[in-house]
């Protein structure tokens, strides 16, 4: 049977019981989600980098110390490690003070395969997808938080809500009030978001 067709909690079961092959599945299964996800977050190539490793790692310790729970929530409970990384990694650098204001090179994050694409298809889709993320970093840090969840992790509005410890309307209101506010940002700069 090919393990790339099998569940994650089968990747997991082989992993646990030593097969590094199934970690790389799953691995691979949730990479771009994650990596996005950080980087989105951080808004640092280097520092998503380290973050990504460290919850990884981390996973993996978790796995074969029998933390994980199956609840077909592999996905939700890693994005949930990767959070609680980055906000120990702000905290750090909170208390460093060296938290950096660099801007992030969004063409990092490709979250779609353009080889099939012509070259001025790939321009206008790039140009689309710089101006997202330009009025997504532009949202309140609670707006922008909901629509990296929703849009990059794929998460449930209760999904996120657990997560965040909110209301589940709260959340809702939440990416209500960001695409409201994406929209009005978009008039004002006269962003045109389709291709």
């Amino acid at each position: 049977m090919d393990t790339k067709c099998l569940s994650d909690n089968e990747l997991i079961q082989r992993f646990v019981e030593g097969n590094s092959e199934a970690f790389n599945i799953l691995l691979s299964r949730y990479r771009k989600k994650v990596y996005s996800y950080l980087l989105m977050l951080v808004k640092h190539k280097d520092i998503a980098d380290d973050i990504f490793q460290e919850t990884f790692i981390k996973v993996m310790r978790s796995l074969k110390e029998g933390r994980y729970e199956d609840n077909g929530k592999f996905m939700p409970w890693v994005s949930r490690i990767a959070h609680n990384m980055t906000i120990d990694y702000f905290r750090g650098q909170r208390q460093n003070n060296t938290v950096s204001g660099d801007t992030t090179d969004w063409a990092t994050i490709s979250g779609s395969d353009f080889s099939d694409l012509n070259v001025e298809e790939q321009s206008v889709n790039f140009e689309i997808r710089r101006d997202v993320r330009t009025l997504i970093d532009r949202l309140p840090a609670e707006q922008r938080e909901i629509v990296v969840m929703r849009h990059y992790l794929e998460l449930s509005f209760k999904e996120i809500a657990d997560k965040l410890d909110i209301n589940i309307n709260t959340a809702l209101g939440r990416m209500r009030y960001a695409v409201l506010n994406m929209r009005r940002l978009a008039e004002e700069h006269n962003m045109v978001l389709e291709a």
